[in-house]
């Protein structure tokens, strides 16, 4: 059935589609980095910036190779009804998207399961050769602008969006879609998402606004 609604679904990745983990996370426990990588998320809590932190993540994670982010993208904890929630909105004559700072090579497998398109931090190929490239990486404003850029591309207004996310890098969307859903957020959401979801299944947050008009 397709929706009267051209609606755009926006989702972030780490603590939304990844239930309490992050890409960063499930790619240094293939490493065996888990303790480096909690003190380098404790660091970005207290100011570290996007760019300051993948330098520091690329320079941790120096051995990686293309079979541990297979495996890390594999094994990562996420929800449950990710891909039938993605069919349900395509169905509908909707579209969805992933904004995330988490790096390209690791967002960019979810388009296999449906998304229309993903949007992640640009880094260097694994395993890396290059240097991180400080202007491709993402930070909360850039969610913004991405999210501005496919309303005009698929030709929606901020009005016609839903947004989904967990945490402070998605504070700055939730100010501007005025339908949002909080996903096991922490208090950065609190009292500025519209619908609040805890749990482990994506069709029930879905299901929140599915057959609301924007």
């Amino acid at each position: 059935m397709e929706s009267r609604h051209g609606r755009l679904h926006l989702f972030d990745l780490d603590g939304t589609l990844i239930r309490g983990s992050a890409a960063a996370v499930e790619i240094s426990r293939q490493l065996g980095l888990l303790e480096e990588i909690a003190a380098l998320e404790e660091g970005f809590l207290r100011g570290l910036t996007p760019d300051e932190f993948a330098v520091r993540a690329r320079d941790l994670w120096s051995t990686l190779t293309p079979e541990q982010v297979d495996a890390a993208f594999e094994g990562a904890p996420w929800l449950t009804g990710i891909r039938e929630v993605w069919a349900d909105i395509k169905a509908r004559g909707e579209r969805c998207a992933v904004i995330s700072l988490s790096p390209d090579f690791f967002v960019e497998r979810l388009l296999d399961w449906g998304v229309d398109t993903v949007h992640g931090s640009r880094w260097p190929a694994v395993p890396f050769t290059e240097p991180i490239h400080r202007p491709g990486i993402l930070d909360a404003a850039a969610k913004v602008r991405i999210a501005r850029e496919l309303c005009t591309e698929y030709g929606v207004e901020w009005a016609d969006c839903v947004a989904y996310g967990d945490s402070m890098s998605d504070a700055e969307l939730f100010a501007i879609v005025r339908d949002t859903v909080a996903v096991n957020a922490d208090h950065h959401l609190a009292g500025i998402s519209r619908h609040s979801y805890a749990g482990g299944d994506l069709r029930e947050a879905y299901d929140l606004v599915r057959n609301r008009a924007a």
